[in-house]
């Protein structure tokens, strides 16, 4: 079976449905996930994040392989449900409303 993740990051691979390539769609899957999915992803993937920055932080983006690229889109995603679960507890910006995230320009990855 091939792996989603680069080797070392076996433990993220329940977790591959959030390598997510853009941001509106990281935001709309955290706008529609429970806590506890939240708390799951965030508990995992967590304690990768610096061993992983390590990691892509020496791939040159030009030669950057397909699960090292999806390692970079799962750890966007740990960065935007962070605050959901380390602040408010929800995973909605409490007092919001009907909030969205438009991105005008995705970085080319």
């Amino acid at each position: 079976m091939a792996r989603v993740f680069p080797e070392g990051f076996e433990a993220l691979e329940p977790f591959a449905d959030w390598a997510i390539p853009t941001e509106k769609a990281r935001y709309t899957k955290r706008i529609t996930s429970t806590m506890d999915e939240l708390d799951a992803f965030y508990d995992v993937a967590f304690p990768l994040l610096k061993t992983g920055t390590a990691r892509l932080e020496s791939i040159s983006m030009e030669d950057i392989s397909e699960p090292d690229k999806r390692l970079l889109w799962l750890f966007c995603s740990l960065v935007t449900v962070a605050f959901s679960v380390e602040a408010w507890r929800q995973p909605r910006v409490p007092d919001s409303g009907a909030s969205s995230i438009d991105a005008i320009v995705e970085p080319a990855v």
